[in-house]
């Protein structure tokens, strides 16, 4: 092969790979991945972050695949990586889904449904309000900078075509997935002890004045508590999502570099 078709091979390669890296974490990534936003649109971006990064990683050396299944595997690895960061920032939003969810089932709220076009499905209507309060988080505090800041330190650890499958990154995802329920937990919990607290004097209200009607009183009682601790949820919702947002990143990071 001569030299000028060997310097072609390496820039497609190359700008192949830091493409597949970049489109796994756009197509994923909340806020970029997110369902309203056109797919031609998200293409578009991760063709323009590729070409800003690829000038960089010509400059280092890239594996030459011999074969198509080569290659593949080197493009599978440059998926994971993008894929593993999307995924870490996924996990965070779906935490404030299950506050909401919890918030919803606690205050007899469950079948209040809207669709949410960000996982393309069905949530309860606090999901839905838990979830533009976490986007526009997202963005106050440049929670897209950090993202992407991020893969260009993928770039910076692990250059294209350096990539590898390794059992650490399925050990952080399983980890952010059970931190997810515990922030979702940590973030409803101001509504669930005062919905436990407005069960427990709908009780004493009972036994008290049973000639009430305790179902209608209480339907009514539970929502208007709902309403009143949701607005402090939504404090602590915020709160716990710019804390940990940084933290997931990391914990994704260290599982590639530790790959």
């Amino acid at each position: 092969m001569s030299w000028p078709s060997e310097l072609y091979l390496h820039q497609f390669v190359t700008f192949t790979l830091v493409l597949v890296r970049v489109a796994a974490l756009v197509m994923i990534a909340p806020l970029f991945g997110s369902s309203p936003v056109p797919p031609k649109v998200r293409m578009a971006l991760a063709m323009a972050l590729a070409i800003l990064i690829v000038p960089l990683e010509l400059q280092k050396s890239t594996p030459t695949p011999n074969t198509l299944v080569d290659y593949l595997v080197l493009a599978g690895a440059e998926a994971l990586i993008g894929l593993t960061l999307g995924l870490g920032v996924l996990l965070l939003f779906s935490s404030m889904h299950v506050a909401g969810q919890i918030i919803s089932q606690m205050s007899g709220m469950q079948l209040a449904d809207v669709f949410d076009p960000g996982f393309g499905a069905s949530v309860p209507a606090f999901s839905q309000l838990l979830s533009y309060v976490t986007v526009a988080v997202f963005v106050i505090i440049g929670g897209h900078r950090k993202v992407l800041e991020a893969l260009l330190d993928t770039f910076a650890w692990l250059p294209a075509g350096q990539g590898g499958f390794s059992q650490s990154v399925a050990q952080a995802m399983t980890s952010l997935l059970a931190e997810s329920f515990v922030l979702g937990i940590r973030a409803a919990a101001p509504a669930m002890v005062a919905l436990l607290l407005a069960t427990l004097v709908l009780g004493l209200v009972s036994r008290t004045l049973p000639q009430l009607n305790v179902m209608v009183l209480g339907f009514g009682f539970n929502a208007l508590a709902s309403m009143a601790a949701l607005g402090i949820s939504l404090g602590a919702a915020a709160w716990i999502f710019q804390d940990q947002l940084e933290p997931f990143l990391d914990t994704a990071l260290r599982a590639l570099t530790a790959g």
